[in-house]
């Protein structure tokens, strides 16, 4: 019963979508492994807790959003059939699971560092604060975004113990990135969030001006990138990622369009999955292949 129960709350957070931010956090851990000049201590012992603190806080923060919204969900005609609306989990269950998460992100943290572990209850309330903004924010999908964003400044910290300003231009860049394509996502629901008074930019503007918003969003995000690159003196394989996640999203929203939004899965799902596992090729192979002085 409770290995049923567990594949439908994994089923239910999506837990294969993990990769959306975790190739960012390991980029953002080896950038400080590059930093702190390569030495090899210990590393792999903290990309491993690295990735458990990524799961442990993901998985918390999305049943977390599951549980607050649940009765949003079963309102929506999209989202009624998820598991908590439908009967498949119990709200009690959903929450000893989220408490479970939470317990494993924050012993990932306490072996990562002490400065982690300081921070690991401020990383929790933000990642569980985006549930409530879209009651009362248009702004929701960039808090979403930074939820995601603050992942490879932690990353750099669970790496070198102290936050470097410049890794925050990677905060930046995921928080554009993943606000963007949730202003995308979020364009199926724009009937029901006017319906429901809830917050959203293509509620507050309309789902083609609220594209537009997202293509911005997604042109800050190369930007920032660009930044990135040269701040940190990366070489020509960092900035070839940049182009290549450029041409991924400029694929992505030729898929969008404000009168037909059939391929908004396709969009959301597997281009934003191939946009994070190319930017950690690129980034991990420019870290490895052109080291600083060399």
């Amino acid at each position: 019963m409770i290995q049923h129960r567990l594949r439908l709350t994994l089923d239910m957070i999506k837990f294969e979508h993990s990769v959306f931010a975790l190739p960012f956090a390991l980029t953002g851990a080896l950038l400080a492994f590059r930093d702190g000049g390569y030495g090899t201590s210990g590393l792999w012992r903290t990309l491993g807790w690295i990735v458990v603190a990524m799961v442990g806080a993901r998985s918390a923060a999305m049943t977390f959003n599951r549980i607050v919204d649940s009765s949003i969900d079963a309102r929506n005609p999209r989202t009624k059939m998820r598991h908590l609306p439908a009967g498949l989990l119990s709200q009690s269950f959903g929450w000893c699971f989220t408490l479970a998460a939470s317990a494993v992100f924050v012993l990932a943290a306490w072996q990562l560092n002490r400065l982690c572990l300081i921070l690991s209850p401020l990383a929790l309330g933000i990642v569980f604060f985006y549930s409530y903004t879209k009651r009362f924010t248009a702004l929701s999908h960039l808090v979403l975004g930074f939820s995601l964003g603050i992942a490879p400044a932690a990353a750099w910290i669970a790496v070198r113990g102290a936050l470097d300003p410049r890794i925050l231009w990677l905060t930046a860049a995921v928080t554009f990135w993943t606000g963007g394509f949730d202003v995308i996502y979020s364009c199926q629901d724009y009937e029901f969030d006017r319906a429901a008074g809830l917050f959203s930019l293509p509620r507050l503007m309309g789902i083609a001006r609220a594209l537009r918003v997202a293509q911005a969003l997604h042109l800050l995000m190369i930007v920032c990138l660009a930044a990135l690159v040269a701040t940190l003196h990366l070489g020509v394989l960092a900035m070839a990622g940049v182009a290549a996640i450029g041409g991924l999203l400029i694929y992505e929203h030729s898929l969008v369009k404000p009168h037909d939004l059939s391929r908004v899965n396709a969009a959301f799902f597997n281009m934003n999955g191939y946009v994070s596992v190319l930017f950690f090729v690129f980034w991990a192979a420019d870290i490895f292949l052109f080291k600083p002085g060399a």
